[in-house]
């Protein structure tokens, strides 16, 4: 049997027409995986760059912090002659001056009159409040003083010397200042 012409070239032209939209959909859907790859690796190439900014701020932190004293952000002036220095207890106190010792028993009537009853000496070296109070400041620089006249050879003042210019610094807040100020650079100053 013989199909007509005609429909043969119809025949022939679907299946051309199948064909092409198959090659078509094949190409399509080839590209789509090709894209698909590409934006896979291209997202690896993004996260290389930042894998290995990543690893190299790790490496700066662990290489800083074997060359930094322990620490957080902020953190106090620790010399071995400093108020922080005695009120973290690293080292025991000398034994003519306990740290419970009361700064107006210390120092006299005169601080007894400035000072609360019961600050001890301790709380004193610690204290944060002297950033403006030059009372504040003194009694926390003098203790650190009192101490280091003590427990420190060749620190420029002697016990004496420490409880006679307190009692004479209480008269003003100018000579307070003055004298924690003096006291505060020997404090500095000092080595062990």
């Amino acid at each position: 049997m013989m199909v007509p012409r005609k429909n043969k070239i119809s025949v022939l032209n679907k299946k051309a027409r199948i064909t092409r939209t198959h090659l078509s959909n094949v190409h399509h859907e080839t590209l789509m995986l090709l894209d698909m790859d590409m934006d896979m690796m291209m997202g690896r190439f993004c996260l290389l760059p930042s894998r290995l900014v990543l690893l190299f701020l790790v490496f700066l932190a662990t290489a800083s912090a074997q060359h930094r004293s322990p620490g957080f952000l902020y953190t106090r002036t620790r010399g071995r002659c400093t108020p922080q220095y005695w009120s973290s207890r690293t080292e025991s106190w000398p034994k003519m001056v306990p740290q419970m010792s009361t700064v107006s028993k210390v120092f006299g009537s005169r601080a007894f009159e400035r000072y609360r009853y019961d600050l001890t000496l301790l709380e004193a070296a610690g204290r944060n409040d002297d950033g403006d109070n030059a009372f504040a400041r003194l009694v926390k620089e003098s203790t650190a003083a009192l101490l280091n006249s003590y427990a420190r050879k060749g620190y420029p003042y002697t016990a004496w010397d420490v409880k006679t210019l307190v009692i004479q610094a209480l008269v003003s807040e100018e000579s307070a200042a003055f004298q924690a100020q003096k006291f505060s650079e020997a404090n500095q100053n000092c080595t062990p």
